[in-house]
């Protein structure tokens, strides 16, 4: 669905399916809102798992799904080269695992973000800590490319811990709040930016790629800035009712593809609004993609998976193919070569 009129700032609308469609220079997110019931012994769902295709469990039965865990749902050991992801968690716990030793747990508005590079193999299991509670898991898994030159970069481990992350609410008129979080690129009056990994698209000074998450109460009114020239912007509007943009009203589940280059009047209907805001600048170049690589050529993808045949990406060296890091809830991350930090409060 396009425009109503030539003079809208909104370029184009679309349905939020499963992965979320994205634009150059992002790849594709993944929304995952899975209602996981009360954990069991092993930190797996206390629930039955009929019915379920265990291994490759995508239903959302019970409003939930198991994903490629049999015990415990999430995404055991799996490869990636030439991109990048950003992890951003928003209730829930997730436990990682690489190929270059590095391990963390983080969730509760943390956010991870991994340079694949060369080559990396990693898990990303979803533990359901508490026995006698529910365990709701919410998260944005964002695929950022890598320009040609970077593809081949070292493999980065970065953690932005939720209180590091900067913020800025604002209220209008009425005093109605609109609090974005900004996970990249800057925003007037949220604080100092946080770096993204050295390699990253995100890295360079004019691609002016931004990912912001943002929350209107209801009726609330934001205007959202201009970005930089030759950027593009879509907003995700996953949760919500309706909204005007620049006064065109939109309803929600959207992915609203919206002019980059002007300010623009947001304002919210009688719902609480959230947005996932994703901007930059195209990097425009070819992207072959085959599964969990994603290349500029078919000839390098055929390089990639005999690569990854030779040499595992650096192997496996957990004992477990879906490991978990026990019970203790506090956050943390140990980098490659034994590096650890925990967040203030745990």
């Amino acid at each position: 669905m396009s425009a109503s009129t030539a003079a809208s700032p909104v370029l184009q609308i679309k349905p939020l399916g499963f992965p979320w469609e994205t634009i150059d220079p992002f790849l594709f997110c993944a929304y995952h809102d899975d209602a996981y019931p009360k954990g069991n012994a092993d930190m797996g769902p206390a629930a039955s798992l009929a019915g379920r295709a265990i291994g490759q469990d995508f239903s959302r039965k019970d409003g939930w799904s198991m994903y490629h865990g049999e015990k415990v749902p999430g995404f055991p050991p799996h490869p990636h080269r030439g991109f990048e992801t950003v992890t951003i968690v928003r209730k829930g716990l997730i436990d990682h695992s690489d190929s270059l030793g590095a391990t963390a747990r983080f969730g509760r508005g943390d956010v991870q973000w991994l340079t694949a590079g060369k080559g990396i193999v990693h898990a990303e299991m979803f533990p359901l800590l508490d026995e006698k509670n529910d365990n709701p898991l919410e998260l944005f898994q964002i695929w950022l490319n890598l320009p040609a030159r970077s593809k081949m970069s070292k493999p980065h481990f970065t953690m932005f811990w939720s209180q590091d992350i900067p913020r800025l609410l604002a209220r209008d008129s009425d005093g109605r709040t609109t609090e974005v979080a900004v996970i990249a690129g800057s925003l007037q009056d949220a604080g100092t930016p946080l770096a993204p990994p050295p390699d990253s698209w995100a890295a360079q000074a004019d691609a002016d790629v931004a990912i912001w998450t943002l929350r209107m109460e209801p009726d609330a009114r934001w205007t959202l800035p201009a970005a930089g020239k030759g950027s593009r912007r879509n907003l995700y509007f996953f949760k919500g009712q309706s909204v005007s943009i620049g006064g065109q009203n939109v309803r929600s589940p959207a992915a609203i593809e919206v002019r980059a280059d002007m300010a623009i009047e947001l304002v919210n209907g009688s719902e609480v609004a959230e947005f996932l805001l994703l901007q930059g600048k195209p990097i425009a170049e070819p992207v072959v993609q085959y599964g969990p690589f994603v290349m500029n050529t078919q000839a390098e993808i055929a390089q990639t998976m005999a690569d990854y045949q030779r040499t595992q990406f650096g192997g496996w060296s957990f004992d477990s193919d879906a490991p978990v890091h026990g019970r203790d809830p506090a956050r943390f991350a140990v980098h490659p070569g034994g590096r650890e930090e925990r967040p203030a409060g745990g």
